[in-house]
């Protein structure tokens, strides 16, 4: 029996066509911004061995996922944070598009290497501005910059502590020592009045750095130093 294809038919089969080899070639057709997915991939022992289970968007609680443990991480789209405990709480860990081979290359604040939850970052901005003050409600001495990654606070002339936090444009992760160590704390558009809203029991933030997406910035990713002291 010989069937017959209908104008309209096949013309719905040659949109469907189109779509599904759009779908199977991404790299075709320019990402526009905002648009990008996200994919990261958990191995539960160093070194990319072991189970391995993929996010492509947030989790409150690995463990309820069936992860027990964070032994290595591969970030294909991303940005993303991760925190030391369940429903995106305790310490931060901010991760973008590379190789995570073990605990130490994520962290050196030597604190924990636990991870009990991830979200993706939205980064939608490719301008970067973001003003610290010393006081409580953005109050006393601050520090501006603008599209501009500082690895020393101090170098700046800038010697006081960070209780409030306004970022006007771009993604951010702050650090609680000079070079990009110690603690981190991710900083989002938007206003933080007080250290506790960003995270940090302590009002010390010494370095900062924009979070540059690899849709925004093709060579401009930061690639953290295993082992730093």
């Amino acid at each position: 029996m010989c069937s017959i294809i209908s104008p309209l038919s096949l013309y719905s089969f040659i949109i469907l066509f189109t779509m599904a080899t759009d779908h199977q070639n991404p790299a075709s057709k320019q990402q526009q911004p905002g648009t990008s997915a996200f994919k990261l991939s958990i191995y539960e022992q160093e070194n990319f061995q072991g189970r391995c289970h993929e996010l492509t968007g947030p989790c409150n609680d690995l463990q309820e996922a069936g992860v027990e443990k964070v032994g290595s991480i591969l970030v294909l789209c991303g940005p993303w944070v991760g925190y030391e405990q369940a429903n995106c709480k305790g310490e931060q860990y901010v991760f973008e598009k590379g190789e995570y081979p073990r605990w130490d290359s994520w962290t050196n604040s030597r604190r924990s290497d636990n991870i009990f939850a991830f979200r993706p970052i939205k980064v939608d901005s490719q301008e970067h501005k973001i003003v610290l003050y010393e006081n409580p409600s953005f109050a006393g001495k601050k520090i501006e910059i603008i599209d501009d990654d500082v690895p020393s606070f101090h170098s700046h002339g800038y010697q006081e502590k960070v209780t409030s936090v306004r970022v006007q444009s771009g993604t951010w992760v702050g650090y609680q020592y000079p070079g990009y160590r110690g603690y981190q704390y991710l900083f989002e558009k938007g206003e933080y009045k007080d250290c506790a809203e960003f995270g940090a029991q302590f009002p010390q933030i010494q370095s900062v750095r924009r979070i540059r997406d690899m849709q925004w910035h093709q060579r401009g990713a930061f690639h953290p130093v295993a082992g730093a002291n």
